[in-house]
């Protein structure tokens, strides 16, 4: 039994709603609009909130946005009158953990609010291991930042559908993190989960490798073999690098992925599977696409949600907490109560610009223990390995500019510095700022008083 919320400018529609969900035992309020909604909300205990869109004073976009803000620990459900995969991605993308289509049917309604309060319960968790953490009572995990903590939601969002996702972003920021967040939380979660780097593979195997071959199809094939499709089945699939899937092998990929099914290489059969496709890339696919490099029709089925993980230097809020997790990892120690790593050491990892994003934290902070038997805490000398060859704030930072007694023409010299930047960095404005040690807003205005001046 669950106290649920129902909110729409519709009367007719919440009467619908309110008897089907009396009758499977739930406890059900009523809103007319967002705001009333939100006054209920910040009043009282609900489990799940059902909202239409589209209603007068405060819409359903709204409510959400005022729940999150107040971080009430409740999933919405979003009402919708168009079954598009737009409309649904779009209600995702809102941060709805689920939709209901008019005219609703009973075990649509059922099944949606049984997953919605199982999201509810994850969220619950999550928000219980961040407190216990913040009080050394549990392993950290790995979404702090603002940035991450949206890509969690979205992660535990969309892993309640099994819509295909594409995750973005350089190596090393934790994909695959997310790939498995999506599995562990989604209903597959007692199933595989199975990850292929498709750059590691063979051209000439590739196809074998995620279809499985039939005896005999190829030299060296001395027995049937189930791909990584099969074997997942029922499970999920992740497809870490797949802009590098060679073209031809494309066409195969989105065929399974269309019928939800396939052919061993060498074989004649159709296997049908139930796999869920979860696939990854530092590349940009889109460009990829639009050169002809990577098929379009591919790359559209696979961006059917995409989720983006920016880089650790623009998220530098969870570099403490990992740090502190890696530490703990390394040194074979848990919730550890002492220091373990100096201010002077935790500056330098945040003014460090991290090309190699988590991956490359993980692999300083082993270095570290190795080198210092496990002894803590970290000291900045301890760290001095990172700044060689970088081009990282703690390298410039104790460069000292001597006027000349003729004085200078500082217009110019801004000028100078501003267009370096922005040649060093081909022109993005974001890698500037970096580059300068200035916010991007910062620069932008520094930008715009060179060129008009």
């Amino acid at each position: 039994m669950a106290n649920i919320l129902i909110v729409d400018d519709e009367e007719r529609i919440r009467l619908i709603l309110k008897i089907m969900l009396t009758s499977q035992g739930h406890l059900i309020e009523e809103a007319a609009d967002g705001q009333e909604a939100f006054e209920r909300l910040e009043n009282g205990f609900f489990d799940l909130v059902i909202s239409d869109i589209r209603m007068d004073r405060l819409d359903g976009r709204g409510l959400l946005k005022k729940i999150k803000e107040s971080d009430i620990a409740c999933p919405v459900i979003f009402i919708t009158a168009f079954a598009s995969t737009e409309s649904v991605v779009e209600a995702l993308h809102l941060g709805a953990v689920d939709y209901l289509i008019k005219p609703f049917d009973e075990k649509d309604v059922q099944v949606a609010v049984e997953r919605a309060l199982g999201v509810g319960k994850i969220l619950n968790e999550n928000r219980r291991l961040k407190h216990a953490v913040k009080n050394g009572v549990d392993d950290a995990p790995v979404f702090f930042s603002s940035a991450m903590k949206e890509i969690e939601t979205m992660a535990i969002q969309v892993a309640q559908s099994d819509a295909t996702v594409l995750i973005t972003g350089e190596s090393g920021t934790g994909k695959e993190v997310i790939a498995k967040l999506i599995h562990n939380t989604s209903t597959r979660a007692s199933q595989r989960f199975v990850a292929v780097n498709c750059a590691a593979i063979t051209e000439t195997l590739v196809e074998a490798e995620l279809f499985g071959h039939e005896k005999g199809a190829f030299t060296g094939a001395n027995s049937k073999k189930e791909g990584k499709f099969e074997y997942a089945d029922g499970g999920t699939l992740f497809l870490d690098e797949v802009g590098e899937l060679p073209f031809n092998s494309q066409a195969k990929l989105l065929r399974a992925i269309q019928e939800r099914k396939f052919q061993r290489v060498g074989g004649n059969c159709e296997i049908p599977v139930n796999t869920r496709l979860i696939c990854a890339t530092n590349q940009d696919l889109s460009r990829m696409a639009a050169e002809k490099r990577f098929r379009q029709d591919l790359y559209y089925r696979l961006a059917v949600f995409p989720i983006h993980v920016p880089p650790l230097r623009d998220r530098k809020e969870d570099i403490p907490h990992l740090t502190r997790r890696f530490i703990e990892k390394f040194a074979n120690i848990r919730n550890a109560t002492g220091e373990l790593i100096t201010k002077g050491a935790t500056r330098k990892l945040n003014e460090y610009s991290w090309p190699g994003n988590v991956r490359e934290l993980a692999n300083v902070i082993e270095r570290v223990m190795i080198l210092k038997a496990g002894a803590l805490p970290i000291s900045s000398d301890d760290l001095k390995f990172i700044s060689v060859g970088a081009s990282d704030k703690h390298d410039i930072i104790d460069t000292f500019f001597q006027i000349p007694p003729t004085g200078i023409d500082y217009d110019e010299i801004q000028k100078s510095i501003v267009q370096q930047a922005l040649d060093m960095t081909a022109s993005n404005q974001s890698s500037a700022a970096r580059l300068l040690g200035l916010s991007r807003a910062r620069f932008r205005t520094l930008l715009k008083m060179v060129e008009e001046g």
